[in-house]
């Protein structure tokens, strides 16, 4: 069973195609371009080295988030788009679960750190249980000391992933004994891992609805809290005139 898998939850873009067996082939992408002008390209170019068909596909996994708003919404909406036309099962991985993905290894709790902007991260904490993993500590936003303060509390040694580890993290002074930053190119966002963990649930029996399937945002977009704030200065004004 072949399964086409994307990431664009950070500025990072990748696509992957793997099947039960082997990953087949995986573009991974990080530059200027939006990945609205990546994603179909590189989908199009995976297909063609893995030598994959579209209609010999079977399934579509994609990051669902947290991460960025556009990215997700970019993402879901091509993986939505492939699944529904090619009439194939749909599965969503959250964004730190893919990236734990790249320790399956018992005993090691894996934490996200991804940018939640304002100094704020996205975090949540992955275990290995054998087969895949299990979530330990629910998403959530975080300032960057919270989130680091939730690891120094973990029994164990914890690796941090997420595009916050270079950006922040790896700057702060006097972190935990037991937190583990790893190399540049084991923090990136994989396709691959979102193809594993795809055929991982898709092996237990789990899809996604393709019509009411949604990005997980856990916060409000920058756009949503300034209309918010202007309507809400809006009301405060037409109330004080009515007063008067």
């Amino acid at each position: 069973m072949s399964i086409l898998a994307m990431d664009t939850a950070t500025m990072v873009s990748s696509v992957a195609v793997a099947d039960d067996k082997r990953l087949l082939a995986e573009l991974i992408v990080e530059n200027k371009l939006t990945h609205s002008e990546t994603l179909l390209p590189n989908v199009e170019q995976v297909l063609k080295l893995a030598g994959v068909k579209r209609e010999d596909l079977a399934a579509i996994a994609v990051s669902t988030g947290p991460g960025s708003f556009t990215g997700l919404r970019i993402g879901l909406a091509a993986a939505k788009a492939i699944a529904y036309g090619l009439n194939i099962p749909l599965v969503g991985i959250p964004t730190i679960e893919g990236l734990a993905w790249h320790y399956p290894v018992p005993g090691v709790t894996v934490a996200g750190f991804i940018d939640a902007q304002k100094g704020n991260v996205y975090t949540a904490h992955y275990c290995w249980n054998g087969s895949g993993f299990d979530e330990i500590k629910s998403i959530e936003v975080l300032s960057l000391a919270e989130a680091v303060d939730a690891c120094a509390k973990v029994a164990g040694p914890v690796v941090a992933v997420g595009d916050m580890v270079t950006k922040k993290l790896v700057k702060m002074d006097n972190l935990p004994k037991n937190l583990v930053i790893p190399p540049k190119h084991m923090l990136m966002p994989r396709a691959a891992n979102i193809a594993m963990a795809g055929l991982d649930r898709l092996a237990a029996g789990q899809m996604d609805n393709i019509m009411d399937m949604e990005p997980i945002y856990i916060r409000k977009s920058e756009a949503e809290v300034l209309w918010e704030k202007r309507q809400q200065a809006l009301a405060n004004d037409a109330a004080g005139k009515d007063a008067k």
